[in-house]
């Protein structure tokens, strides 16, 4: 699956300048990218300003979306969760634009997570799961026998909506596709945890949450927040 993005993405905040766009490079003896001078470890999910060779060596030019799918031939990106959020009754375009983003993040090496219910949550659960994926379900109930018939790893916490909180605080980033106010509670406890938020389709309006067109620019988004960490 080809995804769109830049050959340079910001990196604000692990370089220490704002709005410099930094070009990545693939190394492939050291299967990891390199950039101004710094290298990525895949595992901590930061850059490295300690002398390494191979950081000067010559490399592929890469989007971090394209870094993020080289990573994933090896299994070698740390696998924090990204949370895909929605109601539990889904329009079909939702359920197929929560399929889709399953998908991509499965496609991309990354680990997903959500509530692990019907609608939107079930439909990125079978896409996840579809491409090779092990979707995590988070459950509001007490027994894992509630989750959607695609979570691999059901997790029940018995602690009903509350549980939102704990889905906005362990996800790197949170992909809203419609709902209602409980997707919403999990975006703004997610923008409080300081987490990338992201809305597509007709998730709420949420000031300083960009809406997006599709799923190959939340994906752009998701692989710029992890190599900018």
């Amino acid at each position: 699956m080809a995804v769109r993005g830049k050959t340079a993405i910001e990196l604000s905040g692990t370089f220490g300048r704002r709005n410099v766009a930094i070009a990545m490079r693939w190394l492939a003896a050291a299967k990891t990218v390199a950039a101004d001078g710094k290298i990525f470890d895949p595992a901590a999910l930061s850059w490295t300003t300690a002398p390494d060779p191979s950081s000067n060596q010559p490399g592929d030019p890469v989007t971090a979306t394209e870094a993020l799918l080289r990573f994933a031939q090896d299994n070698r990106l740390r696998r924090v969760p990204i949370g895909v959020i929605g109601p539990r009754e889904a329009t079909p375009a939702q359920d197929a634009l929560a399929e889709q983003m399953g998908r991509a993040l499965a496609l991309h090496g990354l680990q997903m997570l959500c509530g692990g219910k019907s609608g939107v949550m079930e439909a990125a659960c079978r896409g996840h799961a579809a491409a090779g994926g092990f979707p995590i379900g988070l459950l509001p109930d007490g027994e894992w026998q509630e989750a959607n018939r695609y979570v691999a790893i059901p997790i029940a916490t018995g602690i009903g909506p509350a549980r939102n909180a704990i889905i906005a605080r362990c996800c790197v980033a949170l992909v809203a596709i419609g709902g209602g106010v409980g997707t919403l509670s999990e975006m703004a406890l997610g923008l409080q945890f300081n987490r990338l938020v992201l809305a597509l389709a007709d998730a709420p309006e949420v000031a300083g949450v960009p809406r997006l067109a599709g799923v190959d620019e939340a994906m752009a988004k998701i692989a710029d927040r992890l190599l900018g960490m």
